[in-house]
C-alpha cells in the first residue's frame, strides 16, 4: 500500500465509511470574526463552510475539504478556547488577542491563528470562483503590482516558496496592496508577524490542505486555488478596507 493509498483509507475509516461527496451544503454563518468581546459562555465559534464539500471539485476534493473543515479546524476552534480561558481572556475580542500575541502562550497563538485563518479561508474560495478580479480592487492590485497577471505571478511564487508550513497572503498595509507569507498558523494580525497588515486573500500550504490529490506538487495545487477564488467576497473586504 503507497503512502496516498493509506492515508485515504486511513481517513475514511476514521470518518465511519461515510461517503463524503453525498454531504449537502451548508449555510454560512454571518460574519467573518466578529469585533465584538467574547464572554465564557459566548465561546469561539466555528463558521459553517457555506458550501458542501465536493463543491470546490475537481480543483480542491471532497476528502480534504472533509478532513481540513472538520477535523483540523474544529480541532483549532476546540483548542483556541480552552487555550483563552487557561490564559484568562476569554473576554478579549480575537484581534486585540493577535495585537498582543507575543505576551500569551504558544497555545494561543497555534490556534488562535489556526482558528481565524481557516475562517477566512473558506470565505475565499468559492464553487462560483476564479477568474479576475473587477472594479477598484482590480485597480488597487494593478497599481501595486502593475497587473494582475504579475500579482499572481508574485502570489504563486511566495505559496511555493514558502518553507514547510504555512500561508501565503494579500494584506492591505499602509495604503498599498503587498503579497507576504507567514509560518505554521501565524498572521499578519499579529505583533510578531514581519509584515502586519489587513488580510484579503490567503492560500493554505500546509501539506494537510493538498496532499490527499496532489501529494507533493505544492505548484499544482496553487495553479487548481485560482480557479476557486472568491474575488466577490474579497473585493468587499477590499472596499471595507479603503473606505
Amino acid at each position: 500500500m503507497n503512502k496516498r493509498e493509506f492515508i485515504k483509507k486511513s481517513a475514511f475509516i476514521s470518518l465511519g465509511g461515510l461517503a463524503i461527496t453525498s454531504i449537502p451544503g451548508r449555510t454560512i454563518a454571518s460574519g467573518l470574526v466578529s469585533d465584538s468581546k467574547q464572554t465564557m459562555e459566548d465561546a469561539f465559534k466555528q463558521p459553517e463552510l457555506g458550501y458542501a464539500y465536493n463543491a470546490l471539485e475537481p480543483h480542491i476534493d471532497a476528502m480534504t475539504m472533509e478532513l481540513h473543515y472538520s477535523k483540523h479546524h474544529a480541532g483549532y476552534t476546540t483548542k483556541f478556547n480552552a487555550a483563552v480561558n487557561e490564559a484568562g481572556i476569554a473576554g478579549m475580542a480575537i484581534k486585540d488577542i493577535f495585537r498582543n500575541i507575543s505576551k500569551y502562550p504558544d497555545a494561543v497563538k497555534n490556534n488562535g491563528g489556526g482558528y481565524y485563518n481557516h475562517n477566512l479561508f473558506w470565505k475565499v474560495m468559492s464553487p462560483d470562483g476564479g477568474g479576475e478580479p473587477e472594479g477598484d480592487l482590480l485597480k488597487g492590485i494593478e497599481k501595486s503590482f502593475g497587473s494582475f497577471s504579475n500579482f499572481k505571478d508574485t502570489f504563486s511564487k511566495t505559496a511555493a516558496s514558502t518553507f514547510g508550513s504555512g500561508w501565503a497572503w494579500l494584506i492591505h498595509s499602509d495604503g498599498k496592496l503587498i503579497v507576504t507569507s507567514t509560518p505554521n498558523q501565524d498572521n499578519p494580525l499579529m505583533d510578531i508577524a514581519p509584515v502586519k497588515g489587513t488580510p484579503l486573500l490567503l492560500l493554505d500550504v500546509w501539506e494537510h490542505a493538498y496532499y490527499l490529490k496532489y501529494q507533493n506538487r505544492r505548484a499544482e495545487y496553487i495553479e487548481a486555488f485560482w480557479n476557486v477564488v472568491n474575488w466577490d467576497y474579497i473585493s468587499e473586504k477590499y472596499l471595507e478596507v479603503i473606505g
